[in-house]
């Protein structure tokens, strides 16, 4: 489920995505069809993937795509009917032909296609307040309430029971059942994804969605970026503060408590019944185990495993933390 709202270009053959990346035809390299790419985990015997970090290694040795954008250091850890694709930047050329399967996910120019909601069949569906406009592609379930000045833009489904705050902005989102969204949040918008090359700056596309499970809270100001390759995801039972900045295909677990201003950098996965204290920072790729205290204004730049109390920069054991600081 990781691109329902994104049409795909495909199928194309790998020369032809070869080409797309500045690489010649390679003659030891079959001309076999390729439908999609995707991540390291969900791809199939067809797909085209990538592999630009150790971190993933045993992810890779797993992978059932037929080729893998990589380099030397790499391609030994891929599975033996998984074909190389060597190239000089993983991420650029990853860019490239995600592009050209999905070339409408690239920009995320405001929604021309919205309508005032009292000219929608919601108009008699939904409680709404001034200025409510709806996007195409978007469903609403029943007992909703929308605040004013909101755009629901294209490509949005919200279930049953969930109220939506004033002056937000949501598009390529997921919502279940029974969840708030308070007010000024945008949800689901192109993540902060690009690359320096050749004196500007290349839009990585992003084809996920955000996905918020049921019963879950989002405060007041919070942005959450829409994934990559993968989705976004908030685990049902979560509640965010006001403020929060969650990246592309960041996955939140169940029942967790996240503070305001709290930053978590892209791809990073976070447990079930985790806490977090206001104004954390969490890096990129990490992994946050079940049932970890994070202390407020903590920096974490390294894996936590479960069970786990942690404070300070960088964030460590808290028991450490008050020793080194009394």
């Amino acid at each position: 489920m990781s691109n329902p709202f994104y049409k795909n270009q495909g199928p194309f053959t790998i020369n032809e995505i070869l080409k797309s990346i500045g690489l010649k035809d390679n003659h030891l390299i079959k001309d076999e069809t390729v439908s999609d790419i995707k991540d390291l985990n969900s791809s199939n015997k067809d797909n085209i993937t990538f592999f630009h970090s150790k971190k993933y290694k045993d992810i890779a040795k797993n992978t059932k795509a037929s080729f893998c954008i990589t380099n030397e250091v790499l391609k030994n850890e891929l599975p033996k009917k998984c074909v190389p694709i060597i190239v000089n930047n993983i991420l650029v050329s990853v860019s490239k032909v995600t592009s050209k399967f999905y070339p409408d996910s690239i920009n995320d120019h405001f929604d021309n296609t919205t309508v005032q909601i009292s000219k929608t069949k919601f108009k008699d569906k939904v409680k709404y307040g001034e200025n409510v406009l709806l996007g195409e592609n978007v469903s609403i379930g029943d007992g909703c309430l929308i605040g004013h000045n909101t755009i629901i833009e294209k490509n949005v489904s919200i279930g049953d029971n969930c109220s939506i705050g004033s002056n937000t902005i949501i598009r390529n989102t997921i919502i279940k059942q029974n969840v708030n969204i308070l007010d000024n949040c945008v949800i689901g918008k192109h993540g902060f994804g690009f690359f320096p090359l050749d004196g500007k700056n290349l839009r990585y596309p992003h084809i996920g969605i955000v996905l918020i499970e049921e019963n879950c809270e989002i405060g007041c100001g919070s942005t959450i970026d829409r994934g990559s390759l993968s989705n976004t995801i908030i685990g049902k039972n979560t509640y965010l503060d006001n403020q929060i900045h969650i990246a592309h295909n960041v996955k939140i677990g169940a029942n967790s408590i996240i503070a305001g201003q709290v930053g978590i950098a892209g791809s990073s996965i976070i447990g079930n019944n985790v806490k977090i204290g206001g104004q954390a920072g969490i890096s990129g790729h990490l992994k946050i185990g079940d049932n970890v205290e994070i202390g407020g204004g903590s920096g974490v730049i390294k894996d936590i495993p479960d069970n786990t109390k942690v404070m300070g920069y960088p964030a460590k054991n808290i028991r450490e933390f008050l020793r080194e600081n009394k």
